[in-house]
């Protein structure tokens, strides 16, 4: 899995009981499932179609640094199917999976269109 960014837990990100509250995290692995699959496809309009069971293992604390991880499962037609982890940069801990998040890529018309993609491609490949 490569792990492609990195949040640093702060105050505002905690819910009541001093950890890190479960929806911002989800927010943070939503917006970056997101600019992966842009990046793949070329294509900012891009929409998460299906998440699949969330599951916590620990929890983050303010101070900590978290990295969220990105797999391709499966690329379809007009969708990428991604799986997840989110780990304690510091301590290797993982705190949440996701097994599969499927990701549309969308037309000027905002319905589902073909991609055209079979591999994961870097920008950097792009580029030369």
């Amino acid at each position: 899995m490569r792990f492609h960014t990195r949040k640093w837990v702060k105050p505002e990100d905690l819910n009541p009981n001093g950890t890190l509250f479960g929806g911002k995290l989800l927010a943070w692995i939503d917006e970056e499932l997101a600019l992966y699959t842009i990046i793949q496809f070329e294509n900012s309009k891009v929409v998460t179609k299906y998440m699949s069971e969330i599951n916590f293992k620990s929890s983050a604390k303010q101070g900590d640094i978290i990295e969220i991880g990105i797999d391709v499962v499966r690329f379809g037609n007009t969708s990428i199917t991604l799986e997840c982890e989110v780990r304690n940069m510091m301590t290797r801990e993982t705190i949440i999976t996701i097994d599969k998040t499927v990701m549309v890529n969308l037309g000027e018309d905002g319905k589902p269109k073909a991609h055209g993609k079979t591999e994961i491609e870097f920008v950097k490949d792009r580029l030369e």
